[in-house]
């Protein structure tokens, strides 16, 4: 992973790992699919994604956009959740039947140095990152109930970056 690109993928396992979900909720990590991802957008009424964005700001900074104002704010997308989302949506606009799109979305400080965890700047983002997210699935009347015992950030990001056979939670 390319150090704070892979907080989509964290913010996934975080939320696995912490709260119960419904069955009318997928999650899943959508970094590998490629085309894959089509399916969803086309067969699900809404498709939330997670991840890095390049709009201006600071690094850490947190937002929520639509899909259709990513493919209104011009060509050059500089991470991969951006040009993933955008080469989706215009695959996918040629096709009557598509979902909401909506990215939840993180100013990455380095998505270059190939490195299994998040710059402080990032993590200490996260709380931001699941709110919104939270708030998002709220809107569309999906609550997430907490689990007892659950990981912190930290926990999660040195569990499934850095796989062992020792679960901490078990410690």
């Amino acid at each position: 992973m390319f150090h704070d690109e892979g907080l989509g993928i964290y913010m996934t396992k975080y939320i696995e790992e912490n709260y119960h979900i419904p069955d009318n909720l997928t999650i899943l990590d959508g970094g590998g699919l490629g085309f894959t991802l089509m399916t969803y957008y086309q067969e699900y009424d809404k498709v939330i994604t997670v991840g890095t964005s390049s709009k201006e700001g600071k690094a850490g900074d947190v937002f929520s956009t639509t899909g259709e104002e990513m493919m209104s704010e011009g060509a050059v997308k500089k991470t991969a959740t951006e040009v993933e989302i955008t080469m989706m949506l215009e695959i996918c606009s040629f096709h009557e039947d598509m979902g909401e799109v909506q990215l939840i979305g993180m100013i990455p400080e380095d998505i270059i140095e190939v490195k299994n965890s998040l710059t402080p700047t990032a993590l200490n983002s996260m709380p931001n990152l699941l709110r919104l997210t939270l708030e998002a699935l709220e809107k569309d009347n999906i609550t997430l109930e907490p689990k007892e015992g659950g990981m912190s950030f930290i926990e999660v990001i040195d569990f499934f970056a850095n796989p062992k056979n020792i679960d901490p939670r078990n410690n």
